[in-house]
């Protein structure tokens, strides 16, 4: 049996024999998977990680592609969900910076495992994808 499959299945065995899940985690599961599972979140995390605070233009040079609409409402989303803060500082012109809180810094290192699968697995995805469009190549 494969080792992730084993740990996959010894996790549902216990979901399954706990009290029932309450239906406010269940929800934010699906909403904390649908904040992350978009283009830009998981971007912007890990650049906040990366560098600390930055202000908005920083912050637009860092992600490349994306539009400053985009930006602000991705930041916006965060903010809402506690994943960063947004700090105006009194001055002219006014400044502005973004940085992780805790419960972004936490989001960022969860889904670290991501890379780590992804780093283990690239060449096996690379192959799939090859041995398909060969496949279908002829349709």
């Amino acid at each position: 049996m494969n080792v992730d499959f084993a740990k996959h299945a010894q996790v549902q065995a216990k979901l399954s024999t706990e009290a029932p899940l309450d239906p406010r985690i269940q929800a934010l599961v699906n909403e904390v998977i649908a904040r992350v599972a978009d283009k830009w979140t998981m971007i912007i995390i890990d650049v906040l990680a990366e560098h600390g605070a930055l202000r908005f233009t920083q912050l637009a040079g860092k992600v490349s592609g994306i539009s400053q609409k985009m930006l602000t409402q991705t930041l916006r989303d965060m903010e809402r969900e506690g994943l960063v803060t947004r700090t105006v500082y009194p001055v002219v012109p006014p400044k502005v910076e973004y940085q992780l809180t805790d419960l972004g810094l936490g989001l960022g290192a969860a889904f670290c495992g991501v890379w780590i699968w992804a780093e283990q697995n690239l060449e096996g995805i690379e192959q799939a994808r090859m041995a398909y469009d060969a496949r279908n190549q002829a349709r």
